[in-house]
C-alpha cells in the first residue's frame, strides 16, 4: 500500500526505465527492473483476475447455497405448523367423539341435545365446520348450517377412512362445492376465487375455483360394546384463511423486514392457485387469486417432487421452497410455499463480493509495492555488475563489486570479482609471454637474416671444399695413411652443406606447387627410399592405409620432405629397433586427411613438447642434427593450411598427427 502513497517515485522509476530502453539492431533490450516488475505485475493480475473469478462464483455459490438451506428449513418449520394445526383438529374432532353425550344423543336419536355443545366446542376450537352423521354417513347435525341435515360424505376418504378403521383419521383433503355448500352457504362462498392474470403462469381455461382445501379429521362414534354408531368430522377450510400462514411468517420470518418489505412469505395453493397467502400485490392487498409459475408447477403439483430454488413471485423475486401437500390416499391436492426475499441475498452477495474484491485488490497492491522494492534491490545489484563487466570489457581489470545480498547475486559477485582479478593476472603473464615472443621473433628473423647471409656467402667456399675434398678423397691410395684424415673432411663438410641448405630453407622457404596428390602414394614411396638403408634394417614397418583415400591438393617435393622427415627422426628414437606405424585415415566432416607416424622409441620428455618445432631445439647428441628438421617441417604443414599435432610418453614412443586439407587451400 506504501507503493500507492509514492506515485512520484514509480514516475521517476518509470521515466528512468525508459530512458534505458537501448534501440539495438535486434530490438529493444529492456532493462531487467523493467522486466522483474512487468514480469511481477503479470503474475499480481492474473493472479488478481482469477481469484477475483472464482472468489466471486464461489462466494455466490456459498450465499446462493445458504438461501436454499435456509429456506428449506423454513419449509419445515412451515410444514410443522401446519401439521400441528391438522393434528389439533384431529385432537379435537377425537375428544369430541369420544364424548358420552355425543354416544347417548346418537343412541336415543336426540343429536339435539348436543347442538349447543358442539357449536361451542367448533368456535372455541377455531373450527369452519363440526358435522355428526350416522354409521351410514348420513348427516343428522351441522353446526355450520343449523337445521341443515341429511345427505352424506361417505364418498369422502377420511370419513370412509374413520369407518372402515373404527378409528380416528385426520388429512388434508379437497372439498368439492356442493359439499361445502351442504356444510354452510358462507364457507361455499369463501372457496369461491377468482384468478387473477400472474406472468409465467399456465394457461386455463376455466376462470374460477370453487373447491376447497381443508384441514379435515373424523373419528368414529362407538358405543359401550366398541361398535359403530356414528361419526363426527370437522376441519378447517384453508381457502382465505389467513391465520395458519401468519402464523408460519410469524413463527419462521418473525415479522423481519427487509427495505420496507416483509423478508419471508408463506402461500397455501389449491392446484396452482393462492388461495391463503400473505403474499402482496402492489396495491397492498393479499395476492389471493395469483397462480404459481409454470414450471414450478409441473415440478411439484404434476411430478409430485419438491422445488427449491430462485422464483418470480408476483411482484418480486425470492428464494422459495415448495412441496406438494397429498390427501389420505397421496394423491397431491395442494401446495405449501415459504420465499425469503432474494434482495436480502443479493445485496448480501454484492457487499460481501465488494469487501472480497477490496482485500484482493490490496494484497495486489501491496504485492505490488514488495515487487517493486524486490525488482528494484536485484535490479541495483545486476547494475552494479553490468557496470563493472563493461569496465572489464572497456579493460579496467580493476574494476570490482561489493554487494553483501546473501544470495546468488553475491557469489556472482563475488566469482566476477575472482574472475577480473584472474583475468588482470592472465593479462599479466601474456603481456610477458607476448614481450618474450616478441624478442624472440625479432631474434629469430635477425637470426634468419644472419644465417641466410651467412650461408650465402659460405655456400660458395664451401663447395669448393666439398669438390677437393672428395677429388684427394679419390686420388688417395687405398693403403695411404692421409685416407683416414681425407675422409673425416669430407663427411665434415657434407654436414657442413647440409646446415647451409637447412639453414636456406628456414630463412627463404620456397612456394608449394601444389597438384593433386595421392597421400598413400607418398607415403609408398618414403618407405621404399628408406626400408633398404642400414638403419631401418632391424625396424618393422606396419602399414594402416585408408583404402580410396581421395586426393589432397599439395606439393608432394616439399610433403614427402615432411615424411621422411618424421619417418628418419622415428628410427633414430627407435636406434635402429623397434615398430614403425604408418596410417592414414579421411575425416569427411572436415574434408581432412590425418597421416599417424607413431614409433616405439624413447619419447619426448613432457617438458620438451612444446619446443620441438622452434628452430635450433634438438634432442639428438651434439654433432647430429641441426633442430631445423622439425622447425622446416611444421612451417611445409602451415604452409598448405594443415597442422601438427604430437602425443609422447617417455620410455613408450612417439606420435605425430599431420592433417592436411584435401580441397585447394588457396581457393576463396
Amino acid at each position: 500500500m506504501g507503493a500507492v502513497g509514492r506515485p512520484a517515485a514509480w514516475t521517476t522509476d518509470a521515466r528512468e526505465a525508459l530512458a534505458r530502453l537501448i534501440l539495438r539492431r535486434d530490438g529493444i533490450i529492456l532493462p531487467i527492473a523493467t522486466k522483474l516488475i512487468l514480469s511481477f505485475l503479470v503474475v499480481i493480475l492474473v493472479t488478481v483476475v482469477a481469484l477475483s473469478v472464482v472468489g466471486t462464483r464461489l462466494i455466490g455459490h456459498l450465499i446462493e447455497s445458504e438461501a436454499e438451506t435456509t429456506v428449506r428449513n423454513n419449509l419445515n418449520a412451515a410444514r410443522e405448523i401446519l401439521l400441528g394445526r391438522l393434528n389439533h383438529v384431529n385432537y379435537v374432532v377425537r375428544l369430541t367423539a369420544g364424548r358420552y353425550v355425543v354416544r347417548d344423543a346418537l343412541l336415543a336419536r336426540k343429536v339435539g341435545q348436543v347442538s349447543g355443545d358442539l357449536s361451542r366446542i367448533r368456535e372455541r376450537e377455531g373450527l369452519d365446520f363440526l358435522t355428526l352423521a350416522d354409521k351410514d354417513g348420513v348427516v343428522l347435525l351441522r353446526t355450520s348450517h343449523a337445521g341443515a341435515t341429511g345427505g352424506g360424505l361417505r364418498h369422502d376418504g377420511v370419513v370412509t377412512a374413520a369407518l372402515e378403521r373404527k378409528e380416528p383419521v385426520a388429512a388434508v383433503t379437497l372439498v368439492t362445492l356442493e359439499d361445502l355448500r351442504r356444510e354452510s352457504p358462507h364457507l361455499a362462498e369463501r372457496a369461491r376465487i377468482r384468478f387473477v392474470e400472474t406472468p409465467k403462469a399456465r394457461f386455463r381455461p376455466d376462470m374460477e375455483l370453487t373447491a376447497g382445501l381443508a384441514l379435515m379429521a373424523a373419528a368414529p362414534v362407538l358405543d359401550a360394546s366398541n361398535h359403530e354408531i356414528g361419526v363426527l368430522y370437522g376441519g378447517i377450510l384453508l381457502n382465505r384463511n389467513y391465520e395458519i400462514v401468519d402464523k408460519i411468517k410469524e413463527t419462521v420470518f418473525a415479522k423481519v423486514q427487509y427495505r420496507g418489505q416483509d423478508i419471508g412469505t408463506s402461500t397455501l395453493f389449491l392446484d396452482d392457485v393462492r388461495i391463503a397467502t400473505n403474499v402482496r400485490n402492489p396495491d397492498g392487498s393479499r395476492a389471493i387469486g395469483t397462480r404459481i409459475a409454470e414450471d414450478v408447477y409441473q415440478r411439484v403439483a404434476v411430478e409430485g417432487q419438491p422445488w427449491i430454488g430462485r422464483a418470480y413471485v408476483v411482484t418480486n423475486w425470492y428464494i422459495a421452497a415448495y412441496e406438494p401437500l397429498r390427501d389420505l390416499a397421496g394423491q397431491v391436492v395442494g401446495i405449501l410455499y415459504v420465499g425469503v426475499l432474494e434482495q436480502k441475498y443479493v445485496d448480501l452477495r454484492r457487499r460481501t463480493v465488494g469487501v472480497f474484491l477490496a482485500i484482493v485488490l490490496a494484497g495486489a497492491l501491496t504485492s505490488a509495492a514488495v515487487a517493486y522494492r524486490i525488482s528494484r534491490g536485484v535490479s541495483s545489484s545486476v547494475t552494479q555488475l553490468v557496470s563493472a563487466s563493461r569496465q572489464v570489457a572497456d579493460g579496467n581489470l580493476d574494476a570490482r563489486v561489493h554487494l553483501r545480498t546473501n544470495d546468488e547475486l553475491q557469489d556472482l559477485a563475488d566469482n566476477f570479482n575472482r574472475m577480473a582479478a584472474a583475468l588482470k593476472e592472465r593479462n599479466e603473464q601474456l603481456k610477458d609471454f607476448a614481450q618474450r615472443k616478441i624478442r624472440e621473433s625479432e631474434r629469430l628473423a635477425i637470426i634468419g637474416q644472419l644465417s641466410a647471409g651467412v650461408a650465402h656467402e659460405i655456400n660458395n667456399p664451401l663447395q669448393g671444399i666439398i669438390t677437393y675434398a672428395h677429388l684427394l678423397l679419390e686420388k688417395a691410395p687405398p693403403d695411404s695413411p692421409l685416407r683416414a684424415s681425407l675422409q673425416k673432411i669430407v663427411n665434415q663438410a657434407d654436414r657442413c652443406r647440409d646446415i647451409v641448405r637447412g639453414l636456406l630453407d628456414f630463412a627463404r622457404p620456397q612456394t608449394p606447387q601444389k597438384r593433386p596428390t595421392n597421400v598413400n602414394a607418398l607415403l609408398q614411396e618414403c618407405v621404399s627410399l628408406v626400408e633398404n638403408q642400414a638403419l631401418f634394417h632391424n625396424i618393422e614397418i606396419e602399414k594402416s592405409l585408408q583404402p580410396n583415400l581421395p586426393s589432397a591438393y599439395l606439393d608432394p617435393s616439399q610433403v614427402q620432405q615432411v615424411f621422411m622427415n618424421m619417418i628418419i627422426n622415428a628410427a633414430e628414437a627407435m636406434d635402429g629397433g623397434g615398430r614403425l606405424r604408418l596410417a592414414t585415415r579421411f575425416d569427411p566432416a572436415e574434408a581432412i586427411i590425418e597421416v599417424e607416424i607413431t614409433d616405439t622409441g624413447h619419447g619426448i620428455r613432457p617438458e620438451d613438447l612444446e619446443r620441438i618445432f622452434d628452430p635450433f631445439f634438438t634432442t639428438k647428441g651434439l654433432g647430429h642434427g641441426t633442430g631445423l628438421g622439425l622447425a622446416i617441417s611444421y612451417g611445409i604443414v602451415k604452409e598448405h593450411g594443415g597442422s601438427i599435432a604430437v602425443e609422447s610418453e617417455v620410455g613408450k614412443g612417439t606420435s605425430f598427427f599431420i592433417r592436411l586439407p584435401v580441397g585447394n587451400a588457396e581457393a576463396p
